[in-house]
């Protein structure tokens, strides 16, 4: 069973769909009003917790757990940690690397996106959110900044915020386009999480070559499981643990 809603949870189950050796299904948490369709068998909806993932799982008779959610989906990475002890299921975490800063990033690192609301500070600026929608509501405690918004649906309910632009995206997002983006909308801070992949990392790219500041929202301290960086590692590992050998 692989927890998904990334690009590298989306490349593990087509890697996987054809191998006759593994029944995979793939579950989605059902954020996204229309997801992409998958290559496996999928879940759609939360599980009621970790006791109803636990339940599912030994349900179903699932042998392993492949936990590819998004690195910011704390509570689910949680629920899944502790219904995999509950229901004594083996558990593979799948976490991209994070982004590092290079020469010539203009960062700074806070831990959460209420410390990147106090981190844009009082005079008023142009501000560019990539942080999804879920936790967008945050910055009407700072309606002084002019913002324009990056999400994949809408922000409902909309923003109680004076001047604020939304752009209905998905990714990839290449370098040339967001520095287009951020140029046009005449940016001085990009609001981001450190999501890590390539997928998302052109705006990062792009702030560095104009010179833009980051607000980089960190991520919490992973729960305390084996982790695998990208899917290969994570087939290498699947195949030890389940060979039939």
């Amino acid at each position: 069973m692989i927890l998904g809603g990334t690009t590298e949870a989306r490349e593990l189950a087509s890697r996987l769909a054809d191998d006759t050796r593994y029944d995979t299904a793939i579950s989605l948490a059902g954020r996204t009003a229309d997801p992409r369709p998958q290559p496996v068998k999928t879940r759609i909806g939360g599980f009621g917790g970790a006791e109803g993932l636990a339940a599912f799982l030994s349900a179903e008779q699932v042998a392993l757990v492949v936990d590819a959610t998004h690195p910011f989906a704390a509570q689910i990475s949680h629920n899944a940690a502790a219904a995999a002890r509950a229901a004594q299921v083996r558990l593979l975490a799948l976490r991209r690397p994070e982004w590092q800063a290079e020469v010539g990033d203009n960062w700074t690192g806070v831990g959460s996106v209420a410390e990147a609301v106090t981190a844009l500070g009082d005079v008023p600026r142009r501000v560019f959110l990539a942080i999804g929608r879920q936790e967008a509501f945050q910055f009407e405690a700072a309606p002084q900044h002019r913002y324009v918004i990056r999400s994949v649906d809408p922000v409902t309910p909309p923003l109680k915020l004076p001047d604020t632009t939304a752009i209905l995206a998905t990714g990839p997002f290449a370098e040339a386009d967001e520095i287009e983006l951020l140029r046009a909308h005449r940016i001085d801070v990009i609001v981001a999480k450190n999501s890590g992949g390539a997928a998302t990392y052109g705006k990062i790219a792009a702030a560095r070559k104009l010179g833009i500041a980051v607000i980089m929202v960190e991520r919490r301290k992973p729960a305390d499981v084996p982790s695998v960086g990208d899917c290969d590692a994570a087939l290498e590992r699947i195949d030890q643990w389940l060979s039939p050998a």
